[in-house]
């Protein structure tokens, strides 16, 4: 095929198929520099703290670097290695270290995670560790027969480097074994992975008691005229305009045994003042307040796909003998389906994350993981919170890799 510009120039003399080449780059440094805020935005806001939050669910250092010495000694002896003086020799310098250096308790702390019970072992011996003489092992054993444990060793081999994997064994309720292996955790002390259960659990209930709400508010918005709709739709969107805390805290004065719902229902005879209902401090106070707090993301996807569905579609269905319900069955509910898909994906993902009106009207049978998450983060350990959160965001990726396998998310329409 004849390239037809070869021949070709520009009034400047330059040939036309490297102007029309420059004028295609420059317009492409012009659009990327338009971008390049918001992906600069993106980048600093969302892709920098997940990575950091994956990396801290790997890293936590507070046992190797306060002692090298035995990590120098875990280096050079492999996994399965007879623990010999040599390894409780480097123990007890670092741990008369550790004691001039104040970081007993770091170091025990690391170690706690994967072996409770090991901060007060560890704080104990290293105010002794200037005292102890040859043979380390005997004199360490003296002090404490914990000291012999292999679990313990285990711990301290794994926690020798920075980076480690424990914190994701400890997420999903694994736990020690006396031998060192890592083995599921006894029943009382498996509440991971029920939290993650029962928060995809939770999550379903309240985008499908979402849906149900807002599909006739939906309805009534797309089919009433623009005066009226206008009107109905600023009250969805009025809780936008009101604090989460306040809206939260409203529903503890209505749904409290002494509140505002169970007084109701007394001064009507349903039930007798001895029988008040509980609905705060539990799943039910979570469900009804999340509800209410994620409705308007349901309601906007659908009445925008609504808002768009001819009505003589079912018209013309009607004429053709179809009833209402097979009218709205097979003409009308398909059309809805990708506002129907769109807003219960969104309702979903957000009532997965969502920590504070659990934490305020769930008490601690209505608390979701994401308050589990919430309290290591700001009491207890960075490692686990991050490892935790990992885990609930590849969850939720392959709900949406499942979702696109299924349904298409290119069926989603928001707007």
């Amino acid at each position: 095929m004849t390239d037809t510009t070869s021949g070709l120039t520009t009034s400047d003399g330059r040939p036309l198929k490297a102007a029309l080449l420059a004028a295609q780059s420059k317009a492409r440094r012009r659009a990327f520099l338009l971008v390049a805020p918001l992906l600069l935005f993106v980048i600093l806001t969302f892709i920098l703290p997940i990575a950091y939050m994956l990396q801290r669910s790997f890293e936590n250092d507070g046992f190797s670097d306060s002692a090298p010495q035995l990590a120098a000694w875990f280096a050079e002896h492999p996994d399965g290695s007879e623990i010999t003086e040599g390894a409780y020799a480097a123990l007890v310098a670092d741990l008369a270290t550790m004691q001039a250096n104040k970081t007993p308790g770091q170091a025990g702390t690391r170690i706690n995670y994967t072996v409770p019970g090991t901060i007060s072992l560890f704080k104990a011996a290293a105010r002794k560790a200037e005292d102890l003489t040859p043979p380390y092992k005997e004199a360490l054993i003296a002090l404490d027969a914990d000291w012999a444990a292999p679990k313990l060793w285990a711990a301290m081999r794994s926690a020798s480097t920075s980076y480690s994997a424990d914190f994701y064994r400890v997420a999903i309720d694994q736990k020690r074994g006396e031998a060192g292996d890592w083995a599921r955790g006894a029943e009382r002390e498996r509440i991971y992975i029920y939290l993650f259960v029962k928060t995809f659990i939770l999550s379903a209930i309240i985008t499908l008691s979402c849906l149900l709400l807002a599909f006739p508010i939906a309805h009534l918005l797309a089919t009433l005229p623009m005066a009226k709709s206008s009107l109905l739709m600023i009250l969805v969107l009025l809780p936008f305009w009101t604090s989460l805390l306040v809206r939260t805290t409203s529903w503890i004065v209505l749904l409290q045994q002494q509140g505002v719902v169970n007084n109701i229902l007394v001064a009507l005879g349903l039930i007798g003042d001895d029988g008040r209902l509980v609905m705060i401090n539990n799943q039910t106070g979570t469900i009804v307040a999340m509800t209410h707090v994620l409705l308007p993301f349901m309601v906007l996807p659908l009445y925008s796909v609504m808002k768009t569905i001819p009505p003589s579609y079912a018209r013309a269905a009607r004429s053709l003998g179809a009833t209402s319900w097979t009218t709205f069955r097979r003409v009308y509910l398909p059309q809805t389906l990708p506002g129907i898909a769109a807003g219960s994906l969104l309702v979903f993902i957000l009532a997965v994350g969502y920590y504070i009106t659990p934490a305020l009207v769930g008490g601690a049978d209505g608390q979701l993981i994401s308050n589990m998450i919430s309290f290591h983060m700001n009491k207890s350990n960075w490692s686990l919170a991050a490892a935790l959160a990992a885990i609930l965001l590849v969850a939720i990726l392959i709900l949406y890799w499942l979702y696109d396998r299924l349904v298409g998310i290119d069926r989603l329409k928001f707007g």
